[in-house]
């Protein structure tokens, strides 16, 4: 039923969001004490690296320590503008992007000042440099709890990086046919960074792998009398109608004093080949004593990557997994692939995490086939929430045939990118490989948020987190982001388009 608004209210509410949106330059202070160091800022933009096509980086002072905030911005071409609104600094979206369009291959250099107990302080100025490279305008992310005992309402969601605009892919309430058992939606995935052949799963109430082909909507099955799963994490092939998947038997486990949280571990895992235009199913790798999980393909088709566990010590070997879950650790592997035939070439192992101690997950190859980054920590499959996760990126040149290790990968210096004592995963390149992506808990340890640090030719800079309208947006959305990725064009199926599938 459409409700009826009286018009004055109407009018009230547009007066209100008027109000909400003017614009503010305030004058900057014209006496203040030197503080002597960078301003506190949240979101911590100082000397960054963008995109010259990123939406605005507003940001504030501590509301619990400064009363007033006023920033002061000049281009190269000397141009000045200041904003500031109480704590905040938010700045028009086309202000900023005239900005970025002058400044690019340069700088913007930053002034603030903040008040606090009656008396302005003057920080020391920072540059926000702009790169001429761009970032994919979109990304996406499942939204969810931090702590998934159970849920209710969950969402894909996908943003647009030049403004603030996010929208809904989808969501487990419009076609979740039992509430008591409830329903998961995750893993979304896209072919070559573009949305006309993509995917997501949704689980339990109403299940099934949502495939789009050329735009064209289906719900498949993937399991099969053979696999001990339908597909579960996913990688479309660049060029082919083809995704490779692991096949998972996944649990989980709630720590009560681990600091961790949460473990993820599969009891059993392999990988699969799904032909998109046949509907079929073959076998990739299916060793029956280890783990396989986390395929990516090389950017060229023809090489599979993933991660596979190492045999326990034989005394481990027939205890529960809930006593040895801390001992499983993965290195990366791949084979060649025939894309005429489908055929697998041998396992090739890439990098020996395992002989450092240490576990791989999730890799990425760049657009270019040089670098090739995966998220490394202790042990397991599930670095989201190992406080010791860090990102790896590494030369590819420097294999040739030999397994690499820590010691003799030549790995880049990531300091920029990681967080010193918190999970940093689920690394992806932007489509021009000069941008990486990442999900990282290092604000409040408990939410995943989206970061971002520009690459370029081997170098990586400071990490920056994905900017909102207001500053304050990520410290009220009580959500994690999870499994980000880009993508160069939106998903232009809606919500309802999606839902019709599930009614054949």
């Amino acid at each position: 039923m459409k409700r009826h608004i009286h018009p004055y209210f109407q009018f009230m509410a547009a007066v209100l969001l008027l109000l909400s949106s003017c614009v503010h330059h305030p004058d900057v202070p014209s006496s203040s004490k030197e503080a002597k160091c960078l301003p506190a800022i949240f979101p911590d933009y100082c000397n960054v690296t963008v995109p010259c096509n990123i939406a605005p980086l507003n940001f504030m002072l501590p509301a619990d320590q400064y009363e007033e905030c006023v920033a002061r911005l000049t281009t190269p071409d000397g141009k000045q503008q200041t904003y500031g609104n109480g704590v905040k600094v938010q700045i028009p979206e086309s202000e900023w992007h005239a900005m970025l369009e002058v400044s690019k291959g340069k700088s913007i250099k930053v002034e603030v000042w903040g008040l606090k107990k009656d008396e302005w302080l003057s920080f020391r100025p920072f540059d926000i440099q702009v790169a001429e490279e761009p970032i994919d305008e979109y990304v996406s992310y499942r939204l969810i709890e931090p702590s998934y005992v159970a849920w209710t309402f969950m969402e894909i969601a996908q943003r647009n990086l030049t403004s603030f605009e996010e929208t809904q892919i989808f969501n487990n309430e419009i076609t979740m046919n039992d509430k008591k058992i409830g329903q998961c939606i995750n893993c979304h995935s896209y072919q070559n960074y573009k949305t006309d052949n993509m995917l997501f799963h949704v689980r339990l109430s109403n299940s099934g792998t949502v495939i789009v082909n050329d735009g064209k909507i289906s719900r498949v099955n993937l399991k099969r009398d053979y696999t001990i799963s339908g597909g579960v994490y996913p990688a479309w092939h660049p060029t082919a109608k083809l995704i490779a998947f692991s096949t998972n038997k996944t649990r989980q486990a709630f720590h009560t004093s681990n600091p961790n949280k949460i473990e993820v571990y599969d009891l059993a895992s392999d990988m699969i080949l799904y032909d998109v235009l046949t509907d079929s199913v073959s076998i990739v790798s299916n060793d029956s004593t280890l783990l396989e999980v986390y395929p990516t393909w090389s950017p060229d088709g023809k090489y599979l990557y993933y991660c596979k566990s190492v045999p326990l010590p034989e005394e481990l070997r027939d205890k529960d997994i809930r006593s040895t879950y801390s001992k499983i650790q993965y290195n990366l592997y791949r084979r060649s692939f025939d894309i005429a035939s489908h055929n697998f070439g041998e396992e090739e192992l890439v990098y020996d995490a395992a002989s450092s101690d240490k576990s791989v997950t999730l890799p990425r190859i760049s657009p270019d086939g040089r670098y090739l980054l995966f998220a490394l920590g202790q042990y397991g499959c599930f670095h989201s929430r190992h406080h010791d996760a860090d990102i790896v990126c590494i030369p590819m040149d420097k294999y040739t045939g030999t397994a690499l290790t820590g010691e003799t990968s030549s790995a880049i210096d990531l300091t920029l990118l990681n967080s010193k004592d918190y999970s940093d995963s689920y690394p992806s390149w932007s489509s021009n490989g000069h941008w990486i992506m990442l999900a990282s808990r290092r604000d409040d340890d408990n939410y995943s948020r989206v970061y971002f640090a520009y690459f370029n030719n081997g170098k990586v800079a400071k990490a920056f987190l994905m900017p909102q309208e207001d500053p304050e947006h990520h410290t009220f959305l009580l959500k994690s982001y999870n499994r980000p990725e880009f993508m160069v064009e939106p998903v232009k199926i809606s919500v309802d388009e999606f839902s019709r599938v599930f009614d054949k």
